[in-house]
């Protein structure tokens, strides 16, 4: 099957290359028969592809605006592609006087797309600054270059290799990038992990030595909106509690500005508190996040969830009080 629709993208872009192409040529630049590329013509009219056999000895050409991008090749076609400037002299009396130019034109295209995704990745980048470990910046170091090759992977659907610091092992790790979440002082990354095969999400400043790989893939919009909807970050994961805390009115506002993964269940109350209803699978997190608000946050239920809460603020108070 895979070889197929490899071979279906090829037929494509043969025909937007040359326009009347023969079903025999299409054959021979497929390694296939012309039966099978009269079949796999029936599949792509199936599949609303607006290719047509403009008739005996005229090929098959669109017949509609459609078409693929011809510059979204890989960085090995690329570079195969610019050593014809090495034998141009050799090939110039066997082709058309055009035919340089057209070269030229191609390169020169292709290089300018290259440039304009780097440089606008790099002014994204610059918009954001993404929060520092301590311990990495003293040494001389170069920063940590994650979220500028992410951005670039993100906008051309790359595939990225790199390493990633996990509970003090570096693992390394292959990920298709779907989205960047920003958080307080960082960002995390939600993308296909092909080492667990799923979804997950990775802090982006655990991210070592990414490399954009020259496969593409294809993001799957309805997994990206599962994996929100049950915002399951690891197969590892705790199960889910049900957390509610009640926000006074003096940080309502504050609190309807947050952003969650998750849509949690919010009731204004009479009084003008905020009730605030969800289900977390990390305890110490939503700690943490309820701690920012001090004593205008009380957490209702569950009732271990406000003893973690107590024995937190029981252990500050202690800090606070040695003299």
């Amino acid at each position: 099957m895979t070889d197929r629709l490899i071979r279906l993208m090829r037929i494509i872009t043969l025909v937007q290359a040359k326009p009347g192409i023969l079903a025999r040529e299409l054959a021979e630049r497929c390694e296939t028969t012309e039966r099978t590329i009269y079949r796999d013509m029936e599949a792509l009219s199936a599949m609303h592809i607006p290719i047509a056999n403009m008739g005996h000895g005229r090929g098959y050409m669109f017949i509609s605006h459609f078409a693929m991008y011809p510059l979204n090749w890989s960085e090995e076609e690329a570079q195969a592609f610019m050593q014809l400037a090495e034998v141009m002299e050799d090939i110039r009396p066997l082709v058309k006087p055009s035919f340089e130019s057209a070269y030229e034109k191609v390169i020169a295209s292709s290089q300018k797309q290259r440039t304009e995704r780097v440089e606008w990745s790099e002014q994204i980048s610059k918009m954001f600054k993404e929060g520092s470990i301590i311990c990495e910046n003293n040494n001389g170091d170069e920063p940590n270059r994650s979220l500028l090759t992410l951005l670039q992977a993100g906008i051309s659907h790359n595939s990225v290799e790199g390493n990633y610091q996990s509970q003090r092992e570096m693992k390394s790790v292959r990920i298709d990038p779907y989205c960047l979440i920003p958080r307080e002082y960082q960002f995390d990354l939600v993308g296909y992990c092909h080492l667990s095969q799923r979804i997950r999400t990775f802090q982006v400043n655990r991210l070592h030595d990414l490399k954009m790989m020259p496969n593409t893939f294809r993001k799957k919009d309805y997994l990206i909106q599962s994996y929100f909807r049950t915002a399951s970050k690891t197969k590892e994961s705790t199960e889910e509690t049900a957390v509610k805390i009640r926000f006074s009115s003096l940080v309502v506002e504050r609190v309807m500005q947050e952003r969650f993964l998750v849509l949690p269940v919010i009731t204004m109350e009479p009084e003008g508190t905020l009730l605030f209803e969800t289900n977390v699978g990390d305890l110490e997190e939503i700690l943490a996040w309820i701690s920012k608000y001090g004593p205008e946050a009380e957490i209702l239920e569950p009732e271990h969830c406000r003893h973690l809460m107590k024995e937190r603020l029981n252990r500050w108070q202690q800090v606070y009080s040695q003299s």
